[in-house]
């Protein structure tokens, strides 16, 4: 059976196959083993490796062989690839792109949460204009959170909004208002793969 259409960029045909993109064309020099990627997405191995035919066949991705391992990366020559690569940055990019610049910060949890986790987790409704981040931990430096909001608006050429708070108002979210909405609603932890909660 076919998998729906994502809520974030309805055009592709499925959720898997976004994300699959993202972190493709998030570091386009890289390559990726179908089973790097199906581990980091939390997919299953067959999803992945029936995503990557596809996008093969297509030749929006390329891949080589090195020993047993199958290598995956952008195709980055093909016609397509830089309108391509900006519609997925600006709708899947945020999951790779928000983990990779906040964990410089050493934080305990990078949580996007708001209207881009809804979608996300597959809520219709409006293209996010921004990008909702809380930032746990007791001893994160401001600075360092400030300094990757503006990398991450930069690399996704949207606005990135971070909170900050402490363990505390984490692990007893009726304590603090803001966290015990994020909570109650969709959101992705970035920095523990794959965690979504109340979708």
């Amino acid at each position: 059976m076919r998998s729906e259409a994502p809520a974030l960029l309805p055009i592709l045909r499925s959720q898997a196959q976004g994300e699959i993109l993202a972190f493709l064309y998030v570091d386009p020099q890289r390559d990726w083993t179908i089973s790097d990627l199906s581990r980091s997405l939390g997919i299953p191995l067959t999803t992945a490796q029936g995503e990557i035919a596809r996008l093969e066949e297509a030749e929006i991705i390329t891949t080589r062989k090195i020993g047993r391992s199958r290598l995956v990366r952008a195709n980055t020559e093909h016609p397509v690839a830089s309108p391509l690569s900006e519609l997925i940055l600006m709708t899947f990019g945020p999951l790779p792109v928000i983990a990779a610049e906040f964990a410089a910060c050493r934080p305990e949890h990078v949580i996007i949460f708001g209207s881009w986790a809804s979608r996300f987790s597959g809520e219709f409704g409006d293209t996010p204009a921004d990008i909702d981040v809380l930032v746990v931990g007791d001893d994160v430096d401001r600075d360092c959170i400030y300094a990757a909001a503006e990398r991450s608006e930069h690399r996704l050429n949207r606005p990135v909004n971070p909170v900050l708070r402490g363990r505390r108002s984490w692990n007893q979210p009726e304590s603090d208002p803001l966290v015990s909405e994020i909570v109650s609603g969709p959101f992705i932890d970035v920095l523990q793969p794959r965690a979504r909660h109340n979708t």
